[in-house]
């Protein structure tokens, strides 16, 4: 039997409701999914925008694959607010909150094949005690994982950030050899497991202008980028560097590497979004569960009106689809 995938709720103010509803109609015959979702939220939203989406409750996710071909089937999820498009309410901050804890239960039990996850808001989140900084974190504190590693990944470039969700000033202390021999162990592992590379090529930027130019424009790279790809290199890990941010993104640059490590959010993130944000996925590395998530945020300035892409949405199921397909091949 194929295990279909959990799609969580997300911000039910933001874009994330109509973009599992065009998921559903785009993906017919493909691996079922289910939403986390309040069925009379979608029913009536598909109704407004004049979507033939036909929504199934159901009591067990198992029974998704009946109903998947004719409905979105829904585990449903209650909201405790009327939703109004673009305006996020905190008295619905804990069903989103729920959607994600039961989307990664429901996989840890190996009843769905991995979790996708829609938009949230987190500073509405953070007003009902919610202490994460986004997805990533919270799924590595429910799963217990101590290092969870965030990848974006699109057709044309797969990227890492070292550091993730900090002001630049923080990123600073945070940039050691430890952390970036960890992260881009965690990166490599990963691309072996679900990708099947035997030895990824990984390409590791510098910090400062120029990769610090031999140290007149920043001593971060001799100091510590430098020894931790050397440590990289003592455990077998195919990882060159460090380069130039503004010249590794270049076509020519990215066919000799199949992942790049950029020290913060932003230098390894604009390149990936800039590229091809409309199919960009963030998937996160060293869970024991796979989830997958569009690029994007909430969208709340076109909420409720139907134009929101969902090419990045339905990019993320089908990544989490062929990853499941290919780990259960293994089995």
């Amino acid at each position: 039997m194929t295990l279909p995938l959990a799609l969580t709720m997300g911000d039910p103010a933001g874009i994330g409701g109509e973009l599992t509803l065009k998921a559903w109609q785009a993906r017919r015959n493909g691996r079922p999914f289910v939403a986390l979702d309040d069925p009379d939220r979608l029913a009536g939203l598909a109704a407004r925008l004049g979507w033939d989406v036909p929504i199934r409750v159901i009591n067990a996710i198992g029974a998704a694959g009946a109903v998947f071909a004719d409905a979105l089937p829904v585990l449903p999820q209650s909201l405790a607010a009327p939703v109004q498009a673009g305006v996020p309410d905190p008295a619905n901050a804990a069903a989103v909150i729920a959607s994600i804890e039961r989307a990664t239960r429901l996989t840890l039990a190996g009843e769905a094949a991995a979790v996708v996850t829609n938009p949230i808001h987190k500073s509405t989140l953070y007003g009902v005690g919610f202490a994460f900084p986004g997805h990533t974190e919270f799924l590595a504190a429910l799963t217990n994982t101590a290092l969870p590693v965030m990848m974006l990944a699109s057709p044309a470039l797969k990227v890492v950030p070292i550091t993730v969700h900090a002001s630049l000033r923080r990123m600073l202390d945070m940039i050691t050899v430890d952390r970036i021999v960890a992260v881009t162990r965690v990166t490599a592992q990963a691309l072996q497991r679900h990708w099947g590379l035997t030895a990824p090529r990984i390409a590791m930027a510098g910090l400062n202008p120029h990769a610090g130019e031999d140290g007149t424009m920043g001593e971060e790279e001799i100091a510590i980028i430098v020894p931790a790809i050397a440590q990289l290199r003592l455990e077998g890990f195919n990882v060159t560097g460090p380069f130039a941010a503004d010249s590794l993104f270049t076509p020519a640059a990215r066919a000799g590497y199949d992942v790049a490590m950029g020290m913060y959010h932003d230098q390894a993130l604009i390149p990936l979004k800039t590229l091809d944000m409309t199919h960009g996925v963030n998937i996160t590395l060293g869970l024991p569960i796979l989830r997958t998530s569009p690029d994007h945020g909430t969208a709340f300035n076109i909420a409720g009106t139907g134009v929101a892409d969902a090419a990045s949405l339905i990019a993320a199921i089908d990544l989490a689809s062929d990853l499941a397909t290919r780990r259960e091949t293994r089995k």
